[in-house]
């Protein structure tokens, strides 16, 4: 019985021992060539695992924009298993990473920005810090989102132009996300009367301008601010509630129509700019 036992692991150390490959300074065993299968299959079920924890609670768009990333996480995963159980085999990796090394660094400056990107994507979609629908500013433009990707954000702006944004933006830059707590902004719109007016009208006038005005929300109240006195005006703003950022410039607009008529109607004007110019004569 003993001999049996013996010839059964002298059997199975043969063939864990046979040499698939062999080279002139190391050989490539059936052991080693089994190791990194079951490597292999232990990584993948271990990364489907995360992938799981990680989207579970995400929409299914969402979902399935991972998809991608794990397969790329799942082939880099293998090749670093394969080269980890081949050195540990003693097979010699010298020659290889050698002449790679100059190809990884080159791939890494030229991919450090594709990286970024989708790194990025990834941290937007778990943390949920965008949706699409968002109101956002950037780099002087307002735009709504229409599409979240790994590597790119699309927005379409007020002109219906289409800006794509790359992800990394929203890591490095300020940006604004007008409806990311709730739909609800306020606007502003400034006005300068002449020095003299009536104030307390002006207060009135911008009230009623603002209180005609569709789209603008009846609560929160509007607010009148005496802002500061200028130098050719007396500056003030009228603050109101909008539920849609993106239409806030036609709304200011049809305000201003209306300050304007108002402002005729009860004979307050608005100044040019004055500047007083003094001439001395030598």
């Amino acid at each position: 019985m003993k001999e049996i036992i013996n010839d059964i692991i002298k059997g199975i150390s043969n063939f864990f021992s046979y040499p698939i490959f062999e080279g002139t300074k190391s050989t490539i065993t059936a052991g080693t060539l089994l190791m990194i299968i079951l490597c292999c299959i232990a990584s993948f079920y271990v990364l489907k695992l995360i992938r799981r924890l990680m989207t579970s609670k995400l929409p299914l768009d969402d979902r399935l924009k991972f998809k991608g990333i794990f397969k790329f996480a799942n082939y880099f995963i293998y090749l670093i298993i394969i080269i980890i159980v081949l050195s540990s085999s003693g097979v010699d990796l010298t020659v290889l990473l050698t002449a790679s090394a100059a190809l990884f660094v080159g791939l890494g400056f030229a991919l450090q920005y594709l990286f970024q990107d989708i790194i990025s994507g990834v941290l937007i979609i778990i943390d949920q810090s965008l949706h699409v629908g968002d109101i956002i500013e950037i780099e002087g433009k307002v735009g709504r989102v229409i599409n979240i990707k790994l590597r790119t954000t699309r927005a379409i702006t007020r002109d219906d132009k289409i800006i794509i944004i790359p992800n990394h933006k929203f890591l490095t830059d300020i940006i604004y996300n007008y409806t990311q707590n709730h739909r609800t902004t306020r606007e502003t719109v400034t006005v300068g009367v002449a020095y003299g007016s009536d104030t307390r009208l002006v207060e009135k006038l911008l009230l009623d301008a603002v209180d005609v005005q569709k789209g603008i929300l009846k609560n929160p109240k509007p607010t009148v601010n005496f802002k500061n006195f200028g130098d050719s005006a007396l500056i003030f703003d009228v603050n109101f509630f909008i539920n849609d950022s993106f239409s806030d410039p036609r709304i200011k607009s049809a305000v201003r129509f209306t300050i304007d008529d108002l402002f005729r109607k009860h004979k307050v004007s608005i100044p040019f700019p004055q500047r007083d110019v003094h001439i001395f004569n030598k």
